[in-house]
């Protein structure tokens, strides 16, 4: 049992990492222009899953043990009957992350923007479940496992993680994103003005394009897409980003001459 709990922390690890990293490259539309493939959500879901699935089996596999005492209530309450710190962040990462699960279907019921920033929240689940993964670890002598295999995965999805934050002339400066081929216009309001349409065959209401210019689009009750045609100069950076991280690439930007 000890050793599926072991193997479980690992791949719970590993899936963990692939799911914020792939989401991260949906959301930013990065991942069609590695793939060329519109609709990748299913996958992000599938890595989603089996990262709970694991986590929840690593959980379980220590109520099971019978070198330690680890009922169940101190699986599920941080810090009960004398649980120690690295056990808490688990336990509020994997408690945190299945919160965030069980609310994706209400994307289309609440209000979108109260819940993307729940969404969000995935960041700190993350961050909390590999503290305790590091820690974990160390008491277990394990580390030299994580140093070699968890490195490697965690650079790289930091990396992607943090370079979600980032403004796309940052990006442009470190070659990870192309300019935008066509027109920019002027942001203080000089030169040509853009206009916005969406195509609402191509566009599957994800609303990304609502988390990254909330005032130009946003998604109403009946799950509609409501978009300004025509944004005042100051929200051209954020027009250009959501068009950009629009993973069906449903948005388009025309120039218009004053």
């Amino acid at each position: 049992m000890k050793s599926v709990a072991q193997l479980s922390a690992r791949l719970a690890y590993a899936t963990m990492c692939a799911t914020l990293a792939w989401g991260v490259l949906i959301a930013t539309g990065w991942a069609h222009k590695i793939t060329g493939t519109q609709g990748l959500r299913n996958t992000h879901m599938v890595l989603a899953t089996l990262a709970l699935a694991f986590g929840s089996l690593h959980a379980i596999c220590f109520t099971l043990l019978k070198t330690v005492d680890f009922g169940l209530l101190k699986v599920l309450v941080p810090f009960a009957n004398g649980g120690l710190v690295r056990h808490a962040l688990g336990i509020v990462g994997l408690e945190l992350m299945m919160a965030i699960a069980f609310t994706v279907g209400l994307r289309k019921k609440a209000l979108y923007r109260k819940w993307l920033r729940f969404h969000q929240m995935a960041y700190v689940a993350v961050t909390l479940t590999v503290v305790h993964s590091w820690f974990g670890a160390i008491a277990n002598g394990n580390l030299a496992i994580l140093w070699l295999a968890g490195l490697t995965i965690l650079i790289p999805t930091a990396t992607i993680a943090i370079a979600r934050f980032l403004p796309p002339d940052v990006l442009m400066r470190l070659g990870m994103m192309e300019p935008e081929p066509g027109f920019e216009p002027e942001p203080t309001g000089g030169g040509n003005a853009m206009d916005v349409s969406v195509d609402n065959h191509r566009c599957h209401r994800y609303g990304v394009c609502q988390a990254e210019a909330p005032e130009v689009f946003q998604l109403i009750e009946d799950n509609r897409l409501t978009y300004e045609r025509r944004p005042s100069p100051e929200l051209y950076a954020k027009v250009r980003t959501a068009a950009r991280s629009c993973p069906m690439r449903a948005i388009e930007l025309r120039e218009r001459v004053r």
